[in-house]
């Protein structure tokens, strides 16, 4: 088990290395947003999901109704229920329900890519260590960020807290380089996100962020649909 461990551990430094950057700049964010260093701490350590969190904390900071929050939270990360059913094949006969809910935890986008990518069967001491330095590098961004939100100027504060949306760039556009259809998507919802940011300004910021995925989702859609053989 502790080797195991230890060789999750080391697949994990690169992950732990990304994390650690953008989760400074959530820290940043979230300071910037009136919430406490250990508030965001305890945000980053029982969530694990970057993109949630930003959703998240902005609608905290908008006083948001929990339907708000629920309903945010469920279509940006519904994705992970996805990930873990996949992954779920690949874990072998020493997974009980503990073990299986331990990992559930900690499967993120590049957590699932890392383990999935891997030769054979997992273990649970390799999905244990595979978590443990991530989330480090993940709670470790997000408690300097937040420190550092507090106590840096203004404007050099918003100039790292760019780092978050960097990320997301980063995510998308090599996608959308290589798939029209993803391009097509990703113009749908900003400029549906637009629309409410200007027009529709009587909608939340949560319930901007939902109807702007599945409208774009839906006509994405219909107007480029997936053929049978990418399908296969």
């Amino acid at each position: 088990m502790k080797r195991q461990i230890l060789f999750g551990m080391q697949d994990g430094i690169p992950i732990a290395l990304g994390y650690l950057s953008v989760g400074f700049g959530f820290g940043i964010l979230a300071a910037s947003l009136g919430i406490t260093p250990i508030q965001s701490w305890l945000i980053s350590a029982t969530n694990m999901t970057s993109a949630g969190q930003v959703a998240g904390v902005s609608i905290i900071a908008a006083a948001g109704s929990y339907l708000e929050m629920a309903l945010t939270q469920l279509v940006i990360n519904i994705r992970y229920s996805l990930m873990a059913l996949s992954l779920s094949q690949k874990l072998d006969d020493s997974f009980r329900t503990p073990q299986r809910l331990i990992t559930s935890y900690g499967i993120t986008d590049e957590i699932f890519a890392m383990a999935y990518s891997k030769a054979g069967k997992l273990t649970p001491g390799y999905m244990y260590g595979l978590i443990i330095t991530p989330f480090i590098g993940w709670t470790g961004g997000t408690i300097l960020g937040a420190m550092a939100g507090e106590e840096l100027p203004g404007q050099l504060a918003d100039a790292l807290g760019i780092m978050l949306y960097a990320m997301f760039l980063a995510v998308i556009i090599p996608a959308a380089r290589q798939e029209k259809s993803i391009l097509t998507v990703i113009a749908i919802a900003a400029a549906v996100s637009i629309l409410f940011y200007y027009v529709f300004t009587a909608i939340s910021g949560g319930f901007a962020i939902i109807l702007s995925a599945v409208t774009a989702a839906a006509i994405g859609a219909l107007i480029r649909p997936v053929d049978d053989e990418m399908e296969g």
